[in-house]
C-alpha cells in the first residue's frame, strides 16, 4: 500500500489495516512542508516530527513513537481484525510560520522483511540464493495466513447472514400468524354484531 495525504500541523491522520494475526507491518513514511514562498511542497521538512500510533481492534497500543520527518517503522500485529495507524506531525516555531499544510507519503508492507539488505551481504550465489529460498517461504506463510483469516472472516459473515436470514423468516410467520388472528377476530366481531342485531 502507497499512498500521499495532506494533513495540517498537530493534525492526526489514521489508516485501518484489517490484518491477521502475528503478521509484521513495515511503513515507509516522508515528510514534505507547503513553502508559502515557492507556492510548492518542499522535498524536506527540517524541525519535523511525526509521532506514529499503533493500536489494535482492542483498542491496545501496539506502538507509540516519534521519528523524524522521514523514518521506519514496524510492528507486528498480536490478534486479528483493524489495527488504526495514525501519524500526527509535531512542529515547531519554525516551522509553524512556513505553512501549516503537509504532504504525507506512505508505504505500508504487510507480511514482508526486507530482502536486499540481506542479499547484499550474502556473500556468495549459495547465500543469495538461501536469502531468497527462505524469503519465499516466508511469502507462502504470509498468503497461507491471509487466506485462512480471509476464510475465518468469510465463515463469520455467512453465520451473520444465516442468522438474519432465520430471524427475518421467523418474523415473516408471526407477522402472518398474527395478521390471521386479527382477520379471524374481526370476522368473528362481525358475525356476533350482525346476530345481535338480528341481520343474519
Amino acid at each position: 500500500l502507497a499512498l500521499y495525504f495532506h494533513s495540517g500541523e498537530r493534525e492526526e491522520k489514521c489508516i485501518i489495516e484489517d490484518l491477521p494475526s502475528d503478521t509484521l507491518v513495515i511503513g515507509n513514511y516522508k515528510v514534505q512542508r507547503w513553502d508559502i514562498h515557492r507556492q510548492e511542497f518542499l522535498e524536506s521538512a527540517p524541525g519535523l516530527g511525526m509521532f506514529v500510533t499503533v493500536t489494535t481492534p482492542d483498542a491496545e497500543v501496539l506502538l507509540s513513537k516519534l521519528y523524524g520527518p522521514q523514518g521506519t517503522f514496524s510492528f507486528t500485529s498480536s490478534l486479528s481484525g483493524e489495527h488504526a495507524i495514525c501519524l500526527q506531525s509535531n512542529s515547531t516555531r519554525f516551522v509553524a510560520f512556513a505553512g501549516s499544510k503537509l504532504r504525507i507519503h506512505l508505504d505500508i508492507r504487510v507480511g514482508e522483511h526486507f530482502l536486499e539488505e540481506s542479499v547484499v551481504q550474502a556473500k556468495d550465489k549459495v547465500n543469495e540464493v538461501n536469502i531468497r529460498l527462505e524469503h519465499l517461504i516466508e511469502q507462502i506463510h504470509h498468503i497461507s495466513k491471509e487466506q485462512n483469516y480471509e476464510r475465518e472472516r468469510e465463515e463469520k459473515f455467512r453465520k451473520t447472514s444465516e442468522e438474519t436470514n432465520s430471524n427475518i423468516l421467523w418474523w415473516a410467520i408471526v407477522q402472518t400468524v398474527i395478521l390471521i388472528s386479527i382477520g379471524i377476530w374481526q370476522i368473528k366481531s362481525l358475525r356476533d354484531f350482525f346476530i345481535s342485531k338480528k341481520l343474519v
